[in-house]
This record gives structure tokens, sequence and C-alpha cells, in this order.
């Protein structure tokens, strides 16, 4: 059954304005430059074209026609199951950091290999690093717990000229350590960026996730389908969000002078209490809460800094420039 059409903003105004996913999908487009997406793409019951949001391959081949097309990746994949994040969202994290680096530089935002980003938990799909080169010619280290994402992510780094000489890609072995075992003796990163797992538990994931396809479906789910996929370390740990960023905020003092800007993702607004608290203890000297939006979903990044006005002048001359 055909619904009325949609009226439909021209642009997504909540994303970055340099996001470049800010209008709707243009899906000639994508399946000129990734044709196997076109066995995805249907019409919609408002006479829209769409893929379906329900089926893990469809939101795959959207993943692949989009880096394809807007970042010039020829070769993605990922093993079945895990994490196919949203690019838009993701795109909109690298945006925010640039413009906060930039806010450190008289607005303008540093753009060279010379730019080091710490990718903490990369993930097998990579995807924070590909944009961050294509848009701002970082280079990047990215870690994981995962020695299978690993595997991935470097498929996708050695298949790809122009991510080939600046990801590097690190083999976390603790899992109770973030930054020890990755960052080495007088190495230095400009930005360190986390998506940290959200959920407590295995069942509040799936909780969770069969919450939002009931938004998508107007309530006609009942069985959790992981349409964007995840592998049990990417989407929960024990205490949830707030536990992973307490630990990453305590354990980021040992590495106050190696890096500029720490940063990550913080989901939900109740766990800015325990976040701000956090950082308190630790005596960060400036705090920064940048506000994003995607769609329905409010998210913020907090950004810490033990640098001093100084020290943060002495690093951007010496970095930067």
């Amino acid at each position: 059954m055909l619904h009325s059409k949609r009226e439909h903003p021209k642009e997504k105004t909540s994303l970055h304005p340099r996001n470049k996913h800010r209008e709707r999908y243009d899906f000639k487009l994508l399946t000129d430059g990734c044709p196997e997406l076109s066995q995805y793409v249907k019409i919609n019951p408002y006479g829209d074209e769409s893929v379906n949001f329900f089926m893990p391959e469809a939101v795959i081949a959207l993943n692949k026609a989009l880096l394809k097309v807007y970042y010039d990746i020829d070769n993605w994949a990922i093993p079945l199951g895990y994490l196919c994040p949203p690019v838009p969202g993701r795109a909109d994290y690298i945006h925010h950091i640039s413009d906060l680096l930039g806010s450190c530089c008289d607005g303008k935002i540093p753009t060279s290999e010379h730019i080091r980003c710490l990718d903490i938990g990369v993930g097998a799909n990579c995807v924070y690093p590909i944009i961050g080169i294509k848009e701002y010619s970082w280079s990047f280290v990215g870690s994981d717990i995962d020695p299978v994402a690993l595997d991935s992510a470097r498929k996708i780094v050695s298949s790809n000229t122009i991510l080939s000489e600046k990801v590097e890609l690190r083999f976390q072995g603790n899992s109770r350590n973030i930054f020890e075992g990755i960052i080495k003796d007088i190495e230095r990163f400009d930005i360190t960026i986390c998506n940290p797992p959200f959920h407590a538990s295995h069942a509040e994931a799936h909780s969770g996730n069969l919450r939002k396809l009931n938004n998508l479906s107007s309530g006609k789910m009942t069985k959790p389908v992981l349409n964007f996929g995840g592998q049990q370390r990417e989407l929960w740990c024990d205490g949830g969000e707030v536990r992973f960023v307490q630990d990453m905020i305590r354990q980021s003092k040992q590495f106050f002078d190696s890096v500029f800007w720490f940063s990550t993702l913080v989901s939900r607004e109740s766990s800015l209490k325990y976040v701000y608290e956090a950082l308190k203890k630790v005596g960060a000297s400036k705090v920064q809460t940048i506000p994003m939006g995607q769609g329905n979903k409010i998210s913020r990044i907090v950004a810490w800094t033990f640098l001093n006005g100084s020290e943060q002048q002495k690093w951007i001359d010496s970095r930067w420039k």
C-alpha cells in the first residue's frame, strides 16, 4: 500500500555543516558508484527510494557505496556480525573534533598527516580513519582488543591506497587498559577518539536494539535484529558507557603530556554527571562538551586536556604550524 508522499526537509540540519550526508541519499549516484547496492534499493510505502534498514546486507551495501562515492574507498568489507556503523554519525564526530582543534589555532583547522589521531576501538570497519584521512589528511593509529576486527581493518587499509601510508593498527592485549600498551614512549597524539560500548549487559543491548527497531517500524518488531551488527565487545561491557568512560578518564591522567585532547562519545545525558565527576577528580585543565544530533538521537562528545594555556601554545607551535 502506497501512503501519501512525505515532505522531507532539504537538509538534515542537525548534522555538522561540513557533513557530506546532510541531504537525502542520492541512490542514483550511489548505485552508479557501487552497482551491488541496486538490488537493495526499493520504493518504500511513501514513494521514496530507500533500503530496508532491517536487513543487515542492505545496510552493509549502503555503507560500502557511501564510502566508495564520498571517501574514495574501493575495497571495504567486514566480517559477518561485526559493527556496521552509520557513516553520517561517524562523519559528524570527525568534523566536530576538527573544529575543536581549530578552536585552539585561531579558527584554522590543522590539516596534514602530521596531525595524529588515536582511534580507541577502531573495529573491523575502520570508518573513523577513512573519514579523517579523506576530509583532513590526518594520520591514524587504531587500537582494538579483538584480533578478528583488527585483521579486517588491516585488509581495508592495505587494499586502499588512500589509507595504506596513514593508518597503523595496534592490538591491545590487556582489555583493562585503554592507553597503556598503545601509546609509546615520547609518542604524541593531537586527539583521541572513542565510541565506547553503550550497554551494561547482553540483555540490555538486545532490549535497546529492539526499542530502536520498534521506533523505526511503529512497534511491530518482537525479535531483535542487529541490522547494524556488533559483537559483544562493541555493544556492551560491565558498567556500560559510564564505567568505560570513567576508566578512560582515570587512565588518561598517566598520559597527560602525550595527548593534546582526549575525547569520547557519551550517548546518555544521564552519564554526564559521572563523567564530569571523574574529570574533576583527575584535574583536567579544560573540558568541552560538544552536542551532536542525528535524526531523533541526541548525543555529545566530551573532550578534555591536561595542558594549560602556555603548554597548548607550545604544542601548536611545534606540531601544527
